[in-house]
Order: C-alpha cells, then sequence, then structure tokens
C-alpha cells in the first residue's frame, strides 16, 4: 500500500495491530500500558515513521469514554476541489480537520447519491440496501425486485439504529434521499432527532424549489421532514442549507450551552450537505469572494489541480491529465459572453464549498470550545464524484420532459441573476472534468471519476493525524470500522428481531495502522475486489486492474480492461492484449452481480 506519513501519527495503531493481543486492551482502556511502551522505544533514523510520543495521546480510550461519532457528507463534490487534495478554493477549516487524519486517497462510492448513502448507513452493497437504482431511475424490469425498493431497506441494520442501542444519542441534518414514506423516515431508521430533505435535491434557500414535483411554469415544492412531521414551510432561520444544517446539529447537540448534561452520553452525528449538489446558488456575498478566479477557463484550472495533486502526492509523480471531455469545448472557442457565463458558475460552485467550509468550521469550534472534539472520530467524503453533466444532458427527452421545461422556462440565466433563487444551474463538463483531472469521467460514471472521492478519517484520541492511505477502499467500510472504534459488535444476521443482511464491508482499521503486508487482514484489503454497478453500467476492480461496461457515448458498448498503475485516466483498454485477465476479471463481475441480486435494467435515462 502506498503511503506518505508526515507526523508518524498512526504508529501507536501500528503497534496495536502488529500486536493482536493488545488490541482490545488498546482500545478498552489500557493505554497506559501503551504509553509506558512507547517512552521506552528508541526509533531509528530510517523512512519509517517515527513512534508517537505519549503527549501526543490526548485520552484514554475505556468502556466509560466511548467516542463520539460524527459523519459529514458533502453532495457531488469532485477530488481535487478541497484545497488539502490539492484545490485552490478556500477551506481551511476543512483542511484543518484534514491534516490531523488519514487522507484516503483511494476511497470508492456508488456513482451517485442515494447508493452511496445506503451503504454508508448499513455496510452491505446499495443492491442488497435497497437502492440497486435511484428510486427516480428504476427500470421497469427493477420494480418489485429485491434491493431496488428504492429506500432504505428493512433487510439491514442501520449504523444510527446499532448506535442507538449501545446508548448513543443519534441526530441527523441535512439530505437523506433514503426515503420519502412515514415509516421510511430517518427517525425510523435510528436517529433521536432529524431535519432531513426528503429528495435528491432542492433549492438552497427556503423558497423549498424542487425539480421532483413540478409543472411547467411553476416551481416544485420540496420534501422537508423534521422528526415526523412533514413541513409546509422552512423555518424562518433557514437563510441558506448549510448554514441551517450546521445550526440544527448545533441545536440537537447542544453545544451552544455552555454546559449540558446531554455531553456525558457519546453522540452518532450525521450532517449530510446538500451542497454543492445543483442548482448552483449561494448567497452573493460569498459568489463575490470568487469573482474573477476562473476566467482563464477549465482547462487551466484542470492542469493546475494535477499539478499540485502531483506534488501534495495524491495521485503518482507521472499521472498525466486524462483528456478533456467531448461535449466541453475548448475554452478559447467558446465567444465571451458564453466565457463569462460559465465562470460565474464555477464561481457560485466555489461558494457553495466556501460556505459549506465556512459553517463546518462553527460546528468545530464548539465541538473544541466543548472539550468534545478530541473524543470525536470525524469521517469526512462526498457521496459521489463530480456532477459534469449540463442541463440538456442531464434531462433528456423524454425522461424528464416537464422537469427540463419547467427550468428552461422558469429561471433566469443572465449572468446577474445567476447564482440566486431565480437561478437553476450546473456547471458542466469542463468543470467536472478539472474536478477530476486525473480521471475518467464524473458522477454516473463507473470509471474513476464517478466513483474515487476525497474522504479522511480524524480521531485526535488515536494521533492518525499527517497520513494518506491508497488502499483499494469502500463506502461500506465506514460503518464497520467506526463500530470496531466504538466497540460495539456488528449485528451478526439479526437486528432488533429481524433477519438481516450481514455487514459486507471491511474494517479499516488495518489499513490505517500499519504500512506492511503482514499487518493482520491488511493483505486481503489489497487484493480485494470492489464490484459497481448502476444504470447498467458496471465496472470490477481487483488491486490495480479495472473493468468496465458502459454504453456509448460513455463507452464501447462492451467491456473495457484498464490497468491503473499505469493509466489512471483508463484510456488505454487493454481487453485484446490481456485476454486470460479480461476472462477473470469478468468472472469476478459475474460473482459480484450474482451475490448481490444485480438486475440490469432494461431502460435508462442516459444519466
Amino acid at each position: 500500500m502506498e503511503r506518505n506519513n508526515v507526523n508518524g501519527g498512526p504508529s501507536a495503531l501500528r503497534f496495536l495491530f502488529q500486536n493482536p493481543a493488545k488490541r482490545t486492551a488498546l482500545l478498552f482502556g489500557f493505554l497506559l500500558v501503551l504509553v509506558f511502551f512507547l517512552s521506552a522505544c528508541q526509533q531509528e533514523a530510517t523512512s519509517t515513521p517515527e513512534i508517537v510520543q505519549p503527549t501526543a495521546v490526548s485520552i484514554s480510550l475505556s468502556p466509560s469514554v466511548k467516542p463520539n461519532v460524527l459523519l459529514i457528507v458533502v453532495d457531488d463534490m469532485g477530488f481535487s476541489d478541497l484545497g488539502y487534495f490539492g484545490g485552490e478554493i478556500s477551506t481551511p477549516n476543512i483542511d484543518g480537520l484534514a491534516a490531523d487524519s488519514v487522507a484516503l486517497t483511494n476511497f470508492h462510492t456508488a456513482p451517485t447519491c442515494s447508493p452511496t448513502r445506503s451503504m454508508l448507513l448499513s455496510g452491505v452493497d446499495s443492491h442488497v440496501a435497497g437502492l440497486g437504482n435511484m428510486f427516480e431511475e428504476l427500470a421497469p424490469n427493477q420494480k418489485g425486485k429485491p434491493g431496488y425498493e428504492g429506500y432504505l431497506h428493512e433487510r439491514v441494520a442501520p449504523l444510527p439504529a446499532v448506535f442507538q442501542d449501545a446508548g448513543y444519542r443519534t441526530y441527523m441534518a441535512g439530505k437523506w434521499h433514503l426515503g420519502l414514506a412515514d415509516d421510511q423516515a430517518p427517525t425510523q431508521r435510528g436517529f433521536d432527532h432529524a431535519f432531513a430533505l426528503l429528495q435528491g435535491g432542492a433549492g438552497h434557500f427556503s423558497d423549498m424549489q424542487s425539480l421532483w414535483e413540478t409543472e411547467v411554469g411553476n416551481r416544485g415544492k420540496a420534501k422537508y421532514r423534521e422528526d415526523g412531521k412533514m413541513l409546509d414551510a422552512l423555518p424562518d432561520n433557514f437563510e441558506y442549507s448549510s448554514q441551517f444544517y450546521v445550526d440544527k446539529m448545533l441545536d440537537y447537540l447542544e453545544l451552544k450551552k455552555e454546559s449540558s448534561s446531554k455531553q456525558e452520553q457519546p453522540f452518532f452525528a450525521y450532517l449530510s450537505f446538500a451542497a454543492p449538489h445543483w442548482p448552483l446558488q449561494a448567497p452573493a456575498e460569498a459568489i463575490a469572494r470568487h469573482k474573477g478566479k476562473y476566467d482563464e477557463g477549465y482547462e487551466a484550472l484542470a492542469r493546475k489541480r494535477l499539478q499540485r495533486q502531483i506534488e501534495l502526492g495524491f495521485v503518482p509523480k507521472d499521472t498525466k491529465l486524462g483528456p478533456r471531455p467531448a461535449d466541453a469545448p475548448a475554452w478559447n472557442e467558446l465567444s465571451t459572453e458564453e466565457q463569462a457565463l460559465s465562470a460565474r458558475r464555477m464561481e457560485i460552485y466555489a461558494a457553495m464549498l466556501d460556505e459549506v467550509d465556512r459553517h463546518t468550521g462553527r460546528l468545530i469550534v464548539s465541538l473544541k470550545a466543548s472539550g468534545q472534539l478530541d473524543n470525536t472520530i470525524v469521517v469526512f467524503m462526498s457521496d459521489n464524484g463530480a456532477e459534469g453533466h449540463s442541463l440538456d444532458a442531464l434531462f433528456p427527452e423524454p425522461v424528464f420532459p416537464k422537469a427540463r421545461d419547467w427550468v428552461l422556462s422558469t429561471f433566469k440565466y443572465d449572468l446577474a441573476s445567476l447564482g440566486g433563487p431565480d437561478s437553476y444551474v450546473l456547471y458542466g463538463p469542463g468543470w467536472g472534468w478539472a474536478a477530476t483531472p486525473a480521471f475518467r469521467g464524473y458522477k454516473a460514471y463507473v470509471t474513476q471519476g464517478g466513483t474515487r472521492v476525497p474522504a479522511f478519517i480524524s480521531y485526535p484520541a488515536l494521533s492518525l493525524g499527517g497520513s494518506k492511505s491508497n488502499a483499494l477502499l469502500s463506502v461500506k467500510d465506514i460503518a464497520p470500522t467506526l463500530l470496531e472504534l466504538a466497540g460495539i459488535a456488528k449485528p451478526n444476521g439479526v437486528f432488533r428481531g429481524r433477519d438481516v443482511a450481514k455487514i459486507s464491508g471491511q474494517s479499516m482499521l488495518a489499513v490505517l495502522a500499519n504500512e506492511g503486508v503482514d499487518t493482520p487482514g491488511l493483505s486481503e484489503v489489497k487484493e480485494r475486489v470492489l464490484g459497481f454497478e448502476l444504470f447498467g453500467k458496471r465496472s470490477i476492480r481487483q488491486g490495480s486492474w479495472s473493468l468496465v461496461h458502459m454504453f456509448k457515448p460513455q463507452g464501447i458498448d462492451d467491456w473495457q480492461l484498464y490497468n491503473l498503475d499505469q493509466d489512471l485516466a483508463e484510456q488505454d483498454n487493454l481487453a485484446e492484449s490481456h485476454p486470460e485477465k479480461l476472462k477473470e476479471m469478468i468472472s469476478l463481475w459475474e460473482v459480484y452481480a450474482s451475490e448481490n441480486g444485480v438486475v440490469l435494467p432494461d431502460w435508462n435515462s442516459g444519466y
């Protein structure tokens, strides 16, 4: 596993996993033994990371001091957007968290929102959890099939409910997208309290506009639920989505109060931002902070970001810039007016991430002030790759004709209006490419641009900071990792008296702990197989090999084989030159599809 260590932070975990008998002792409070051992050790001046000094461990883990959990998910963010990951957008608060984390540089999700969220909150494949396809995109032959219910199904043990049963208080604020009905609400899946946007997207201001409930010429109304109640209007203090979701989480956690009895009980908190998902909207003052920053265009931005990611070690030194998408014109082919409109869209997008960072900072400052941050596991991730579709490509006939007509006939598209509540825009394939300059594709692709996302895990109590892991990891791995860190047993096929699917994700603790192949559990992670399928697009990953099948124009309607060690952007198809490997990978795909009940659609929208 490729790994760069800056501060030597994970060596406490390295000791833990090289000595399996010590794992339980460390996790349940015998940190003093470890501290004594570390203080006695001498480290030779080699390339091996230094052992953590005792002062770096801020608290002792014990049954009476359970870790808090904070899951932060952003929507449609690209691999290079964050400052820490090589972007030019100012994200100092998130970057600060990342600097005290293990950055997961080969972490994969589903290609779109709801399938990813189903895996995050269950630890099982989306085709088992109920989101084998997005509810909005179900094909006729998938309807009524197990795994294609379109909501987080009862056949899984929801992660918040598992934490709830372990004595945690559980809260959610933000986008849900895992069921609209009363019995599919967040509070029916283990959250004590939740303020949730139920659909896949909505406007970011208080007008509740939605794509999904529309008539031509009329703005649709988004569905929001607070605990068990559907809302007819948003609260008066809902000024912007990112601001309000953080405010709500602060209220739930009572961090605004100087003291709270609740702080003695650990929490499981899910902060699920709706930004920077379309429509691209942000407060005017936030957009103004980015004025003029993207006038050079997406080609220049892609080159700069790739170079910065190489310098920071997020991609190998010999990584080539992926090709510009065929539906993104060269920047110099656009008129001056077209360039201005396109650059403004990127300014809005940057402002949305700016706002996510600013409000995340408020939550982190409050956790720190309350003394709880040191005992809080923070997981940060995007739910899929950058959204690179354009408006016309996103709503082709005849799938969403009313929605497209509604968008184009209801909103304003002049430069002055873009980004406000009267506009409804995406930023298109050029900027989506710049967000993932080393990879092929973006959201809805099963290539790396659609599934490989920025992610990191921070836990000050174990001093994990300053390192990068290039192990092949999945969003399904979050659930078992958190349960192991919290000392909570995984549901073993039964939960609350009903049969449930066993967690298929793998705990990441071995990966976080050690870079050596002898670490227990690490070798199987290195050789693991990850399968993907959505909208009939399918892929299987094993080590550096990637097998992909996508329809035209995204693919060739046949299997394509790539070696990512030499071809990170998946451009050189090796299917003909490596027939035995092709056959092997196709067999792996067939096993994955059979084990997870994949039903390939007989219809798709082209998304």
